[in-house]
C-alpha cells in the first residue's frame, strides 16, 4: 500500500516540518503552534515574507538565483542607487584594508568591474548568516555570487556605483597559487598558452564583445537588404580557390575506401554553393568557417578561420563595391554604437588611432583605383621618393600585390579604405568574368580587392563568369572538366566535380557577383590588434591545434 506524504514517519515528515519552519525563520515547535492556531493560510503568507528577506536568500539554490535573480554587471553599472540587485561573476581583485575590504567582479558583459564592498566582521564570516562566506574564500579567479543595495562611490568625480551585499556566495574556489591569472600584466604570447582561460582578460573579453558586434552587424546589414542567410557545408569535393591547399577526410580506422564515395575536403570557401542558391534565390550570404592547409606562420594567417561571402544574381562589379561597403560601414557602426568602452580600452592600449580610423570608414566612401593605376602610384613613390619608400618586390603590372604594396596605398596614399578593381586575368581565380581587353591589349578581370590600413586585403570579389563558353574554356584549361572534346550536352555526365558549376551557366544564367570578407582580419582592422591568433577564440595554425 503507498504511504501518503502527510505520514507520521519520522523519516518523511520532520524533515520537511524542519526545513519549512527554518524558511519562515521559526522554531519547529514555534511552527506547529502557529500552524494549529491560524492553519495554512498563516504558513503561506509567513513563508513568501521570509522567502524574500535578504537572510534567506543563500538558502535558495544556486541555479534558481543565477536564472531568475541575475542581472549582468553592464545592467547594474547603469541602475540608480539605492537599487537592489543580484549578480554573479569572478573576482578579479581583493583589496583588504582593516575596517573594510573590496572586491572587484567582472562578469563579462562588459569591460567594467563592480565593486563589492565587505565590513570586516562581515568579510570574515559574522555569525549573523547575512553574508555567508569567508574574505578567505574570496580570491582572485573565485567565482560568486551577490545580491544587495547599490550605492555610489563617496567622493570622485565621475558617478561610480558599489554593491552592498546582504548576500554573498562563493559559487567556485579558486588556488590561488596554481591560478595562472594573477593581477599583473600578462604578455600575449602567455595567453596563448592558457587558451582556456584568456577570455577572463580584459584584452580578450574586450575582443570577443567587438567580435560579436561586427557579426550582428554584418547580419543586420544583409539582413536589411533582402539576403538569405545560408548554411553552406562544411565538407565538400570541390576546391573553390584551386590552389588545392586543402585538409582532406579521411575515417580513423585507415582503410582505404572513401566514406562518400569520393575524395573529400574540409571546405576553402563556401562561395560556389552561394552561387547555386543566388541562381534560384537571388541574394544569399554564407558566414562560417573555412580551412586552408597552409603550412604558414605568420600573424595573419590561419588554418581554420571565418569567412563572410554573400553572391548577388543580377549584379555586377557596382553592386559589388557597394555592397562591401555597406556590409563594412554597417558592421564598425554597430560595434562603436555598443562596444564604445572596449574600442576606448584598445585606442589606449594597443592603437591610439583605432577609435579615430573607425570613425573615418563609418563616415567617408571608400576610395577606388583600378589596378593599373594602383601600380602607377607605386612606382611613382618608388621614383620621386628617391629611397624613402622601397618595396621588397617591385612593383610591375601583373603581379599580385604584395602586402607591402597593399598598406601603402591604403595608410599612406589614401590614409583609409581603398577599392582596387581590374586586376589582370592571370592572377586571380577561374570564376572572375573578363573585361575587353585594355588599351595594350592586357587581359583583365570585372574583379574587385578592398585594401585597409595595418591589414592590407580585407575582401576579395568580382563579377562571376556567367557566359558557358569562356567558364568552360577556362575550366578545361585548369583541368577542371575532363581534356576531352566534350559538348555541352555532355559535360554534365562526364563526372567532374565541377560539372554542375558548368550547370548552372546552361540553365537560366544570370550575370551575378559575389566577395568574400575574412571576418577575422576585420576584427584585427577593428581592435588594432597585431596578431589574427589574438582574435578568434581557439586559433588553429601549423603545430597547433589546442582544445
Amino acid at each position: 500500500m503507498q504511504q501518503p506524504i502527510y505520514s507520521s514517519s519520522p523519516i518523511s515528515f520532520w524533515p520537511i516540518v524542519t526545513r519549512v519552519a527554518s524558511i519562515c525563520g521559526l522554531k519547529r515547535i514555534a511552527f506547529i503552534e502557529m500552524l494549529g492556531r491560524q492553519g495554512l493560510g498563516a504558513v503561506r503568507s509567513t513563508w513568501r515574507t521570509s522567502w524574500t528577506t535578504p537572510a534567506r536568500q543563500l538558502q535558495r539554490t544556486v541555479s534558481t538565483k543565477i536564472l531568475s535573480r541575475r542581472s549582468t554587471i553592464r545592467d547594474a553599472r547603469e541602475q540608480g542607487s539605492g537599487s537592489r540587485v543580484a549578480i554573479g561573476g569572478w573576482v578579479k581583485s581583493v583589496r583588504k584594508h582593516k575596517s573594510v575590504s573590496f572586491v572587484n567582479v567582472n562578469d563579462g558583459s562588459c569591460l567594467g568591474e563592480l565593486q563589492i564592498t565587505l565590513p570586516a566582521e562581515e568579510a570574515e564570516g559574522s555569525t549573523n548568516g547575512i553574508i555567508g562566506a569567508k574574505l578567505s574564500d574570496i580570491t582572485v579567479g573565485s567565482s560568486i555570487f551577490a545580491e544587495g543595495e547599490l550605492r555610489e562611490v563617496p567622493g570622485g568625480k565621475q558617478r561610480r556605483l558599489e554593491l552592498h551585499p546582504s548576500t554573498l556566495e562563493v559559487l567556485g574556489k579558486c588556488d590561488t597559487q596554481a591560478y595562472p591569472l594573477q593581477k599583473k600584466y600578462h604578455s600575449l604570447e602567455f595567453l596563448r598558452e592558457n587558451l582556456h582561460l584568456r577570455a577572463r582578460t580584459n584584452t580578450f573579453g574586450a575582443v570577443t564583445r567587438v567580435r560579436n558586434a561586427l557579426g550582428q552587424g554584418l547580419h543586420s546589414y544583409f539582413q536589411e537588404n533582402d539576403f538569405l542567410h545560408l548554411h553552406s557545408p562544411i565538407l565538400t569535393s570541390n576546391d573553390c580557390e584551386g590552389a588545392g591547399e586543402m585538409f582532406r577526410i579521411a575515417k580513423i580506422d585507415g582503410k582505404d575506401e572513401e566514406f562518400f564515395g569520393t575524395p573529400t575536403y574540409l571546405t576553402v570557401s563556401g562561395q560556389l554553393h552561394a552561387e547555386m542558391y543566388a541562381s534560384a534565390l537571388s541574394k544569399v550570404y554564407t558566414f562560417g568557417p573555412t580551412f586552408r592547409a597552409e603550412n604558414s606562420n605568420t600573424t595573419r594567417h590561419l588554418a581554420e578561420f571565418w569567412m563572410v561571402e554573400p553572391e548577388m544574381a543580377f549584379a555586377g562589379l557596382e553592386e559589388c563595391v557597394a555592397s562591401a561597403q555597406g556590409a563594412i560601414q554597417r558592421s564598425v557602426a554597430h560595434a562603436l554604437n555598443t562596444c564604445a568602452e572596449d574600442i576606448a580600452f584598445f585606442n589606449k592600449n594597443y592603437d591610439k588611432k583605432i577609435a579615430e580610423r573607425l570613425e573615418r570608414v563609418v563616415e567617408k566612401d571608400f576610395a577606388r583605383l583600378t589596378y593599373t593605376e594602383a601600380i602607377e602610384v607605386l612606382q611613382k613613390a618608388v621614383a620621386e621618393e628617391r629611397g624613402k619608400v622601397n618595396f621588397e618586390k617591385k612593383p610591375e603590372w601583373g603581379m599580385d600585390l604584395q602586402t607591402e604594396h597593399e598598406r601603402f596605398l591604403a595608410e599612406k596614399y589614401v590614409g583609409g579604405p581603398v577599392f582596387v578593381t581590374d586586376y589582370p586575368a592571370g592572377i586571380k581565380a577561374f570564376y572572375m568574368r573578363k573585361n575587353a581587353p585594355d588599351e595594350q591589349n592586357r587581359e583583365t578581370v570585372a574583379g574587385m580587392d578592398l585594401l585597409v590600413p595595418k591589414i592590407g586585403e580585407l575582401v576579395g570579389g568580382s563579377v562571376r563568369e556567367e557566359r558557358f563558353e569562356v567558364l568552360e574554356k577556362k575550366m578545361r584549361h585548369l583541368g577542371l572538366i575532363p581534356e576531352e572534346d566534350l559538348d555541352e550536352e555532355s559535360i554534365a555526365s562526364a563526372g567532374g566535380d565541377l560539372d554542375w558549376y558548368l550547370d548552372l551557366r546552361r540553365f537560366g544564367s544570370v550575370p551575378h557577383a559575389g566577395w568574400g570578407l575574412g571576418f577575422e582580419r576585420l576584427v584585427l582592422f577593428a581592435t588594432g590588434m597585431d596578431n589574427i591568433r589574438d582574435v578568434i577564440p581557439l586559433p588553429r595554425f601549423p603545430g597547433q591545434c589546442k582544445h
